[in-house]
C-alpha cells in the first residue's frame, strides 16, 4: 500500500516486524550476559544443577518477564517511555522469580552473578529498545511504517492537530481522511483540511475507516462524540482491529502529571501540578549551586584565559552587566564575558532596521558591534560562563526559561507571565531546540513547556543535551 512521501505498512506488519527484532535482541543480550555472569559468579567453584538450569533458560526467562511486564505492547512501541520503564518491572520480576527458585532449590546466588544480571539486563534491555526506535524513527521520517489515520472533530481543532500530528512523524500517524464539523455543512469531493480530505461528519468516522482502511482513529473533544457515542465508535473499532487515540487539548502537559482516575461511570483524567514543590525546589537549587561550584573549579583556567583576551584585544570591561528580570519579576545583574563594543548599546538603534530576530529580541548574525573573538565567544556560549557565579549566587539556574530584560518583559503577553514563576537558566529547552533561530512564539512556548513540566531528571537531561548543541554551535549569533 503506497501513499505520498513512503510506504504505508498496516500496523500489525510494522509491530511484527519491530517486536520480532526487539525479541531477538533481548534473548541475544540474556544470553551474553548469563555468560558474563557466571564468569564473575560461580564459574570455578561447585556449579548446582540449579544454576545451570538459570544459565540455560535465562533468555526464555527474559523475554517472558518482558512480555509480562507489557515490553512488547504495541501502543507503547516507539512511543512511549512505557517501554523503558517496562525494562525495570521486568529486572525486578526476574529477582524475585531467582529469589523464590533460590528458597525452594536451597540455593544461595552468588552475588556477582545478581549484580551482573542486572546491571547488565537493565543496560541491554534499554538500550536495545533505544536501538529499535531509532529504526522505526529513521523509516517514519522517511515515510514508511506508518499508521494510516482518520482525524475527526471541529475543524479548527482538527485543522491544528494535523498539523501536530504532520510535524511530528516519529509517532507514525499519517492522517488519510477527515470527518468534522464547523464547515458549515459545505464538504464535497474536493473539501479538504491541511490537504487531507473531509469525507463527512464526526459521525461518519466508522464509514471512513473502512473508506480508507485506517488503522488509527484520533478523535478531538466533539460534542457529537462524547459519552455514549464514543463507546460505540470504540466498540465498532474494537471490531475492525482499529485503534482509538483521544486528544485531551491540553498543551505542553509531560506524561509523568497524567493519570486515569476511575469514577463509578466513567475516567477521569487527573492533571498534576507542576513539580514546583518545596522539596522540589531545594533539590533543584542544591543541584544547581553543587554544580555551578564544581564548573567554576574546573573551568577556572578557561575563564582566566578568555578574560586575558578579552583584555588584550579589546578596549573596556572584561565583564558585561546588564539587569534581568528574574524570577516573581524581581529585577538581577547577569554576567557575561563582553562580546560587543563598549559603546554597543548606542549604537543599536541604527541598526534596527537589520533586525534578523523577532519583533521583541533584537538578533542580527553579521552585528557590527560583536568583536573578532566576541563571535568565537558566542558560537560555542563561552560568553555564557560567567552566569555560573549568577547561579551560585542564586538569581539563575543551570536550567530555566531565557533570562530577559525588562523592555521584553513589558511586551509579554499574559499567557508569557507564567515563565516568571521559575529562575532563568543558562541553558534550557530553547537552547537545545535551535537557541537565536526560535521565533519569539517558538520561545515562549517551549519556555512554557519547561515551567509546566521541569523535575530534576528533565534538568539533567537538557544540560546533557546542551553540551551537544554547544559543540555544533548552530544558532548562535
Amino acid at each position: 500500500m503506497s501513499a505520498t512521501g513512503g510506504t504505508i505498512t498496516r500496523t500489525g506488519s510494522w509491530a511484527r516486524r519491530y517486536t520480532q527484532r526487539l525479541v531477538a535482541l533481548d534473548a541475544v543480550a540474556a544470553a551474553a550476559t548469563v555468560t558474563l555472569a557466571l564468569r564473575v559468579g560461580p564459574w570455578g567453584t561447585d556449579m548446582s544443577h540449579t544454576y545451570v538450569l538459570a544459565s540455560i533458560g535465562m533468555p526464555l526467562f527474559w523475554v517472558v518477564a518482558l512480555a509480562f511486564s507489557r515490553a512488547y505492547e504495541t501502543r507503547y512501541l516507539g512511543v512511549s517511555d512505557e517501554e523503558y520503564r517496562a525494562v525495570g518491572r521486568a529486572v525486578v520480576g526476574l529477582l524475585g522469580v531467582l529469589a523464590i527458585a533460590g528458597l525452594f532449590a536451597q540455593v544461595e546466588w552468588s552475588r556477582a552473578y545478581i549484580i551482573t544480571l542486572v546491571v547488565l539486563l537493565m543496560t541491554f534491555g534499554v538500550l536495545a529498545r533505544r536501538f529499535m526506535r531509532l529504526w522505526l524513527h529513521r523509516h517514519r521520517r522517511a515515510g514508511q511504517l506508518m499508521q494510516r489515520t482518520v482525524v475527526v472533530g471541529r475543524a479548527d481543532a482538527v485543522a491544528e492537530l494535523i498539523r501536530s500530528i504532520k510535524s511530528s512523524p516519529d509517532q507514525g500517524m499519517l492522517p488519510v481522511a477527515v470527518c468534522t464539523s464547523g464547515m458549515d455543512g459545505t464538504w464535497n469531493s474536493t473539501s479538504s483540511i491541511e490537504d487531507v480530505p473531509v469525507l463527512g461528519s464526526p459521525t461518519d468516522a466508522v464509514a471512513a475507516v473502512d473508506l480508507c482502511d485506517a488503522e488509527t482513529v484520533v478523535v478531538t473533544s466533539h460534542p457529537e462524540l462524547a459519552g455514549k457515542a464514543l463507546r460505540r465508535l470504540a466498540w465498532a473499532l474494537e471490531d475492525r482491529g482499529v485503534e482509538l487515540v483521544v486528544s485531551t487539548g491540553l498543551l505542553d502537559v509531560a506524561g509523568p502529571r497524567l493519570s486515569i482516575r476511575q469514577s463509578t461511570d466513567m475516567s477521569l483524567l487527573h492533571i498534576e501540578r507542576p513539580a514546583a514543590t518545596r522539596r522540589s525546589v531545594i533539590l533543584k537549587s542544591l543541584m544547581d549551586r553543587t554544580l555551578a561550584g564544581a564548573l567554576i573549579l574546573a573551568l577556572s583556567p578557561l575563564l582566566i584565559g578568555v578574560a586575558l583576551a578579552i583584555k588584550i584585544t579589546s578596549p573596556g570591561p572584561i565583564i558585561f552587566r546588564q539587569k534581568r528580570v528574574g524570577v516573581r519579576g524581581e529585577l538581577f545583574t547577569i554576567y557575561k564575558f563582553r562580546t560587543m563594543v563598549v559603546d554597543a548599546e548606542k549604537q543599536l538603534a541604527s541598526l534596527l532596521a537589520y533586525n534578523e530576530g523577532n519583533a521583541v529580541q533584537f538578533k542580527m548574525k553579521r552585528d557590527p558591534r560583536i568583536t573578532p573573538i566576541g563571535t568565537f565567544l558566542r558560537k560555542y556560549s563561552i560568553d555564557e560562563l560567567p552566569q555560573l557565579f549568577n547561579v551560585l549566587f542564586g538569581t539563575m539556574s543551570l536550567v530555566g526559561p531565557r533570562p530577559q530584560s525588562q523592555a521584553e518583559v513589558e511586551q509579554y503577553e499574559p499567557d508569557a507571565m507564567r515563565r516568571l514563576h521559575v529562575r532563568p537558566g543558562m541553558t534550557g529547552l530553547w537552547q537545545i531546540s535551535g537557541r537565536s533561530d526560535l521565533d519569539w512564539e517558538q520561545s515562549i512556548r517551549l519556555d512554557l513547556r519547561y515551567v509546566d513540566n521541569w523535575s530534576p531528571i528533565v534538568d539533567l537531561q537538557i544540560l546533557f543535551r546542551t553540551f551537544r548543541a554547544v559543540f555544533a554551535g548552530a544558532g548562535a549569533y
